[in-house]
């Protein structure tokens, strides 16, 4: 028999009231297997197993996959969200405050003469679409996980613009107000035109597709968990 430990976020941890399980599966048991299981001992997520994202290990898996011994498996809903080499690359999920200017100052080098940010904010009031007001967000990270594939985007980023320099990926998690700062993508480079524009905006829309951060929002009317659509490729 093999022992895996089952991790549940954001809706799915909130309708079983569990962060962790323990379960005992046979040895050649696979996602779906646990799916299964799941869904007789809670049969209130049944829904939401068929259309959220699983991880083997912090590698995105399918209902075929086979469970290695010992295995970490998580059930997410699709994503809402450091390290040194040559040059720097700075990735990691913080409850702190983002200091912008250093992080910034972080990926400057003596040969930088451009750097390109983008960061998120808390809005206090969406006009667009379903019109509403924000009283705060509630993030939340599968940190082992989120912070691997942050580097696996940074790593993206230099195969698709090897002229790039340093790069900055932060996510700030836990109960944030109106107007504050959620997260940073920042690239930085020898000249403005060198493609920084683009890694930017590739490095905020990547975190979005796989890196395993979401929100709830909270508003006078009530909270939501808010989910994406995207669904990972085993392996991606």
């Amino acid at each position: 028999m093999n022992k895996i430990k089952v991790l549940f976020f954001a809706t799915l941890k909130e309708h079983t009231g569990k962060r962790q399980l323990d379960l005992v599966v046979p040895l050649d048991a696979d996602v779906r297997l646990v799916k299964d299981h799941i869904a007789t001992v809670y049969p209130q997520i049944k829904p939401l197993l068929e259309t959220c994202v699983v991880s083997i290990n912090h590698d995105f898996a399918v209902d075929e996959d086979l469970l290695p011994a010992d295995a970490e498996i998580a059930f997410f809903p699709p994503v809402s969200g450091g390290s040194q080499d040559e040059f720097p690359t700075i990735y990691h999920i913080t409850e702190e405050a983002l200091d912008l200017d250093d992080l910034v100052a972080r990926i400057t080098l003596p040969s930088t003469g451009a750097a390109c940010i983008f960061s998120g904010m808390v809005r206090g009031v969406t006009a667009r679409g379903d019109a509403h007001e924000t009283a705060y967000l509630e993030y939340e990270a599968y940190t082992p996980m989120a912070e691997a594939k942050m580097a696996q985007v940074a790593a993206e980023i230099r195969e698709r613009w090897p002229i790039v320099e340093g790069i900055a990926i932060v996510q700030r998690i836990g109960r944030l107000d109106p107007g504050t700062p959620t997260v940073l993508i920042a690239c930085s480079a020898a000249h403005r035109d060198t493609g920084v524009f683009d890694a930017a905006r590739y490095g905020i829309d990547r975190l979005k597709e796989i890196v395993p951060v979401w929100k709830k929002e909270v508003g006078p009317t009530g909270e939501a968990w808010v989910e994406g659509k995207y669904h990972p490729k085993a392996g991606e």
